[in-house]
């Protein structure tokens, strides 16, 4: 039965587990990444992590807490100096652990746990890319919207004006025709008036002959 089995004691005695989890967090602070199975990275997850967070906040106390854990004086060198200074930052999740198959033979699964900034390759994916292009404005927001819509009547007033002057420049020759026909109208009456006056003329002379008939 599992009655108050409330963390994985890895197959060991007290002292053995302790002892094995202090040396497997010497190793992830020295090398940065172990590979080891499953069940021991998630029980060195908890074992390191609270030590990480401790070694935020520099002091001899919580130096000697961490000396407890680790039982070395590079360790807690390392611990206090490159790591928190590269980790330090995050407020917890500081360490990955990566799935990596099956153990040949009893068929354990393995993993690779790490320290989360120190793996350069998936830091450069989480960058995130710079889109390029153009931002566009919002219409509808202010003086931007305003200073947005200005070019677009400009343009719609050009777009009008453009069909009405290729209307006149498709037209000279119906103008020409429209000139010749009000020139030729205007001619028109004049020599209406020419052709009147003869007869006017004529009508004249006939009605002075009567009167000079009349007279003698």
């Amino acid at each position: 039965m599992r009655h108050g089995k409330k963390f994985n004691h890895l197959g060991r005695t007290a002292s053995h587990r302790k002892a094995m989890l202090s040396n497997m967090a010497k190793s992830l602070l020295e090398h940065k990444r172990i590979s080891t199975t499953l069940a021991k990275a998630k029980e060195l997850r908890k074992y390191i992590e609270p030590l990480i967070t401790k070694a935020k906040e520099d002091t001899t106390h919580n130096r000697r807490i961490a000396f407890g854990y680790l039982k070395n004086k590079e360790a807690i060198k390392l611990l206090f100096g490159e790591v928190v200074e590269k980790v330090g930052n995050r407020p917890g999740g500081y360490t990955r652990i990566i799935k990596t198959g099956f153990r040949l033979g009893d068929n354990a699964e393995m993993c690779i746990i790490e320290l989360v900034d120190y793996n350069e390759l998936l830091l450069k994916d989480e960058q995130p890319t710079k889109k390029s292009g153009r931002r566009r404005s919002r219409r509808g927001s202010g003086k931007s919207s305003d200073s947005s819509d200005v070019p677009v009547a400009e343009e719609v007033k050009e777009e009008k004006e453009t069909p009405k002057a290729k209307k006149k420049a498709k037209d000279p020759a119906a103008e020409e025709k429209s000139e010749d026909v009000a020139d030729s109208a205007a001619d028109a009456p004049e020599a209406a008036a020419d052709k009147d006056a003869p007869e006017s003329a004529g009508d004249e002379d006939a009605d002075k002959k009567d009167d000079d008939k009349k007279s003698e």
